[in-house]
Protein backbone atom coordinates (compact mmCIF):
# COMPACT_ATOMS: atom_id res chain seq x y z
CA UNK A 1 0.00 0.00 0.00
CA UNK A 2 1.36 3.43 -0.94
CA UNK A 3 2.43 5.54 2.03
CA UNK A 4 2.65 9.33 2.07
CA UNK A 5 4.31 11.98 4.17
CA UNK A 6 2.55 15.30 3.78
CA UNK A 7 4.25 18.49 4.89
CA UNK A 8 2.63 21.90 5.17
CA UNK A 9 4.71 25.05 5.52
CA UNK A 10 5.30 28.62 4.45
CA UNK A 11 8.24 29.83 2.37
CA UNK A 12 9.12 33.49 2.01
CA UNK A 13 8.76 34.39 -1.69
CA UNK A 14 12.30 35.80 -1.63
CA UNK A 15 13.58 32.34 -0.57
CA UNK A 16 11.51 30.23 -2.97
CA UNK A 17 14.14 29.71 -5.68
CA UNK A 18 16.76 28.67 -3.13
CA UNK A 19 14.25 26.47 -1.32
CA UNK A 20 13.36 24.67 -4.56
CA UNK A 21 17.04 24.01 -5.26
CA UNK A 22 17.62 22.68 -1.75
CA UNK A 23 14.46 20.56 -1.91
CA UNK A 24 15.58 19.06 -5.24
CA UNK A 25 18.97 18.21 -3.73
CA UNK A 26 17.28 16.54 -0.75
CA UNK A 27 14.98 14.52 -3.00
CA UNK A 28 17.95 13.34 -5.06
CA UNK A 29 19.85 12.22 -1.98
CA UNK A 30 16.85 10.45 -0.50
CA UNK A 31 16.20 8.61 -3.77
CA UNK A 32 19.83 7.46 -3.96
CA UNK A 33 19.61 5.76 -0.57
CA UNK A 34 15.89 4.99 -0.34
CA UNK A 35 14.54 4.02 -3.78
CA UNK A 36 11.05 3.52 -2.35
CA UNK A 37 10.39 7.24 -2.85
CA UNK A 38 8.20 7.12 -5.95
CA UNK A 39 7.03 10.72 -6.33
CA UNK A 40 6.98 14.14 -4.71
CA UNK A 41 4.44 16.89 -5.33
CA UNK A 42 4.78 20.47 -4.14
CA UNK A 43 1.64 22.61 -4.35
CA UNK A 44 1.26 26.30 -3.52
CA UNK A 45 -2.16 26.78 -1.99
CA UNK A 46 -4.29 29.87 -2.40
CA UNK A 47 -3.27 31.13 1.08
CA UNK A 48 0.41 31.06 -0.05
CA UNK A 49 1.27 28.06 2.10
CA UNK A 50 2.70 24.93 0.51
CA UNK A 51 1.75 21.30 0.79
CA UNK A 52 4.57 18.94 -0.06
CA UNK A 53 3.56 15.31 -0.42
CA UNK A 54 6.10 12.53 -0.75
CA UNK A 55 4.84 9.16 -1.99
CA UNK A 56 6.49 5.92 -0.91
CA UNK A 57 6.07 2.40 -2.27
CA UNK A 58 5.37 1.17 1.27
CA UNK A 59 5.07 2.29 4.85
CA UNK A 60 8.21 0.27 5.68
CA UNK A 61 10.23 2.30 3.16
CA UNK A 62 8.82 5.58 4.46
CA UNK A 63 9.71 4.68 8.04
CA UNK A 64 13.21 3.58 7.03
CA UNK A 65 13.85 6.95 5.37
CA UNK A 66 12.49 8.82 8.38
CA UNK A 67 14.78 6.83 10.65
CA UNK A 68 17.72 7.93 8.48
CA UNK A 69 16.73 11.62 8.25
CA UNK A 70 19.70 12.70 10.38
CA UNK A 71 22.03 11.34 7.68
CA UNK A 72 20.67 13.75 5.06
CA UNK A 73 22.45 17.09 5.53
CA UNK A 74 20.14 18.59 2.90
CA UNK A 75 17.08 18.20 5.15
CA UNK A 76 17.87 20.93 7.68
CA UNK A 77 19.19 23.16 4.89
CA UNK A 78 15.90 22.95 3.00
CA UNK A 79 13.69 23.20 6.06
CA UNK A 80 15.62 26.24 7.35
CA UNK A 81 13.83 28.22 4.64
CA UNK A 82 10.36 27.23 5.86
CA UNK A 83 8.11 28.48 8.66
CA UNK A 84 5.18 26.95 10.51
CA UNK A 85 6.05 23.46 9.30
CA UNK A 86 3.94 20.42 10.12
CA UNK A 87 4.16 16.85 8.84
CA UNK A 88 1.82 13.87 8.89
CA UNK A 89 2.08 10.31 7.63
CA UNK A 90 -0.70 8.30 6.01
CA UNK A 91 -1.63 5.45 3.69
CA UNK A 92 -3.40 5.84 0.36
CA UNK A 93 -6.73 4.03 0.59
CA UNK A 94 -8.19 5.10 -2.77
CA UNK A 95 -6.71 6.62 -5.92
CA UNK A 96 -8.71 7.19 -9.09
Amino acid sequence: MTAVRAHTYTVDPADLEEFLARRASLIGTVRETHPGLTATVLVRLDDDTYTDTWYWASEVQLRAALAAIATFPEAPLAMALTRDATARNGLVVDRR
